[in-house]
């Protein structure tokens, strides 16, 4: 196989049905399932349950997976496991649906050539072991570590973190960290010290008052948050949710206010010239535990009511309203971070902005209020071998991207770049769909797969990035394997959980572990990994007084729920330079960034186009989910919809349930038309569509060509200049009926 440069133009390889699973998986369902929806009863012969926890989404709840004579008949919530509590949203039932698609990859794949042409071919385990660690190790050789970087998204990616750090190769990243949590993250390390978490910090069921800026719990289907948010209203909270679309969320709302898109730092801004201005700010905390204070108020003194109101579309009275109402109810109200935090390259500042509202009214660490979480004590084995990584180069051009995350070591836009100019030569992609992914766009990614000399994707289903590396690794499902243990989150129950497998692999696929095993084996590099997975999990388990076979008997190892609150006069020794709240940053004043947030006008959309918002459902979670028939056969999960105020409509003569293409400001038309849903509940400035959907790999037959791509139409990106997360809210779509 040569990896030199006639592979820097690799074309797109259609995936043959022979290397699928194909008919083989449907004869393997249980009848039922077959159809998408069913699922047998119990029938008393060869029945167990199995206690683990989901990769449907980056909550990992806790799931019973029913198993009657090898095979999963169902999925339910695991009571034992504190962020389900015995309940799971709709996708965590849906694992059925992922197990048995029966477009699974079923084989290795290897990249060949020949008269011109290029094409796939089922491999042998051992020879694509072999194409990887050598491709991998040549260009480790020639180039150096640094010319091998890895894409990453999913709980299993652990063991080929220690897999690269065994030759020093540390350039890994996760793009939902680019464009979900790292701007929330990085904006709570510089205002209290500590970084925030999955999930995040709030005590929503004692609640009394809470404001949400475009987060859509109820779409998101964030388990444990949905649960606590249902507890909340059932005793009475109060919600205001701050969103150019009536989502789910503001159908549950005291006060629907639909600001305009790209100003809610002006809004929180007005917010707090209220708070301050009306002494409705709690004195008494800010003077004892925050600094900054007189420079926040000359940033926003003259962000009046009325001013904000001309930049938002939200009346004075409106904002005043609010104001007070979260000032009565404080400290047991808040300001939610949300996910998804990074729309416009502004992002950190803006949950810095969300982080300062809630500081002046005294909430920190209070019923009700924003609370820290803790992290079960699940001490760690030293590593079998010690490499020093490369410097983290991505500090000298984003200073205040973390340094103390392992799972990102730099932005993956800079790792999608860096293949484009060269200078990432390989890229190894764990769960990642590249050019579906929100990084720079499709066009984008693709030009980084065909620059780079060599590729490997591990991957359960056949996506478009799979038709683009040189070896494709077909990894089995989260239902057919261990995984390391999950202690890395911190939550108001702390806990450890455990994957483990239901039912063994099917076709010819692998669990991570023993993937990341062989090539390290393949390098000469042996006792990296225990003897068996199992062994591993044993010996961390037994370092926290616990065992394998004690944790596998439910799932979880669960520690008595942790205060939460502050004492009357503790003081909060925070990890920021001062030891306090910082309403003003003294850390991104000396890197030459604002202390306080400031508002920055965003571009308007040219005539006749509409910004572009995006979010998700219930059913979907992007990439994960799209194939799923269990999920699919759900009529709203079927495809996405644009959402389009009724006067754009008329307009642009567009009628609901008619198909249209969309096409952004620069030019670009969605391959795939999708369906319009003509709607008052969006601005007339916007539209709205669920990302995940218009795949065109054909190999993923449900998938494809359902609805249109979002990522497709993303040409435009703002990059925060302070931590590096990825923007993409500044483009712009208007309609093509006929192309």
């Amino acid at each position: 196989m040569n990896h030199g440069t006639e592979f820097s133009r690799r074309d797109f390889i259609k995936i043959s049905s022979l290397f699928l699973a194909g008919s083989a998986a449907l004869s393997t369902l249980p009848s039922g399932i077959v159809s998408g929806l069913g699922s047998n009863p119990m029938n008393g012969k060869g029945e167990k349950i199995v206690y683990s926890f989901c990769e449907h989404c980056f909550w990992r709840c806790g799931v019973a997976v029913h198993v009657s004579d090898g095979r999963v008949t169902k999925i339910t919530g695991s009571e034992y496991h504190p962020l389900s509590n015995g309940k799971l949203c709709p996708r965590g039932t849906g694992g059925t649906g992922l197990l048995y698609d029966p477009d699974r990859l079923a084989h290795p794949l290897i990249r060949e050539r020949k008269g011109g042409k290029q094409y796939y071919r089922k491999a042998t385990w051992d020879e694509a072991i072999t194409a990887v660690a050598g491709g991998l190790y040549k260009i480790h050789e020639q180039h150096g570590p640094s010319a091998i970087a890895m894409l990453h998204h999913g709980f299993g990616v652990s063991f080929f973190k220690k897999m690269f750090s065994e030759i020093g190769v540390n350039k890994i990243a996760k793009p939902s960290y680019d464009l979900c949590c790292g701007p929330a993250r990085q904006a709570t390390v510089l205002t209290y010290g500590y970084p925030s978490d999955t999930p995040e910090g709030f005590d929503i069921m004692n609640s009394k008052y809470m404001l949400f800026f475009g987060t859509h719990f109820g779409e998101n289907m964030h388990n444990t948050a949905v649960q606590e948010i249902s507890e909340g209203i059932r005793r009475g909270a109060k919600i205001v949710v701050f969103d150019p679309r009536f989502s789910t969320l503001a159908g549950k709302a005291e006060h629907w206010l639909p600001i305009k898109p790209a100003t809610d730092i002006a809004m929180m801004q007005a917010l707090m010239n209220v708070l301050i201005s009306e002494n409705l700010y709690d004195k008494e905390f800010v003077e004892q535990h925050t600094v900054g204070f007189a420079e926040l108020w000359e940033e926003v003194k003259e962000m009046t009511p009325e001013k904000a109101a001309t930049i938002t579309d939200i009346s004075a009275d409106s904002i005043r309203t609010v104001a007070r109402e979260f000032a009565f109810h404080a400290p047991a109200a808040f300001v939610h971070t949300g996910r998804r935090t990074n729309w416009y390259g502004d992002a950190m500042q803006r949950i810095r902005a969300i982080q300062i509202l809630n500081a002046l009214v005294g909430n920190f660490k209070m019923p009700g209020g924003v609370v820290a979480f803790e992290k079960y004590p699940l001490p760690q084995p030293p590593p079998a071998h010690e490499h020093p990584a490369y410097e983290k180069e991505v500090h000298s051009k984003y200073p205040f991207f973390p340094k103390d995350e392992p799972s990102n070591t730099i932005a993956s836009h800079e790792i999608v770049q860096q293949a484009i100019t060269g200078e990432v030569k390989a890229l190894f992609i764990y769960g990642v769909n590249l050019p579906e992914t929100m990084t720079l766009g499709r066009q984008t990614a693709l030009e980084a797969l065909q620059k780079v000399d060599f590729s490997v994707a591990v991957d359960v289903l056949p996506a478009e990035v799979t038709g683009y590396v040189d070896v494709v690794l077909p990894e089995c499902t989260y239902l057919e394997r261990y995984d390391d243990l999950d202690n890395g989150r911190a939550f108001r129950t702390p806990f450890v959980a455990l994957r483990q497998p239901a039912v063994a692999p099917m076709f010819e696929s692998k669990p991570g572990n023993e993937i990341a095993r062989m090539i390290t084996d393949k390098w000469g590099i042996h006792g990296v990994f225990a003897p068996t997975v199992e062994a591993g999990l044993d010996k961390k388990l037994k370092l926290a007084g616990s065992s394998l076979e004690e944790i596998k008997k439910r799932g979880v190892l669960v520690m008595p729920a942790t205060d939460l609150y502050r004492k009357p006069g503790e003081p909060l020794n925070l990890n920021t330079p001062s030891g306090k709240v910082e309403l003003a940053s003294a850390q991104l004043k000396a890197g030459g960034f604002d202390a306080v947030p400031k508002y920055t006008k965003h571009p308007e959309a040219p005539a006749g186009y509409y910004r572009m918002l995006t979010g998700r459902k219930p059913m979907l979670t992007f990439g994960r989910t799209a194939n799923n028939r269990f999920l699919g056969d759900l009529a709203t999960a079927q495809e996405n919809e644009v959402w389009v105020n009724t006067t754009v409509a008329s307009k642009h003569q567009l009628s609901h349930g008619e198909y249209v293409h969309l096409k952004n400001q620069a030019g670009i038309v969605s391959e795939f038309p999708i369906k319009v849903k003509v709607t008052q509940r969006i601005r007339t400035d916007a539209v709205y569509m669920v990302h995940g959907f218009g795949h065109n790999a054909k190999e993923l037959k449900w998938a494809y060509k359902r609805g249109a791509s979002h990522n497709q139409l993303i040409s435009k990106t703002d990059i925060d200049p302070a931590m590096g997360a990825v923007g993409f809210q500044n483009n712009f779509v208007t309609f093509v009926k006929e192309i």
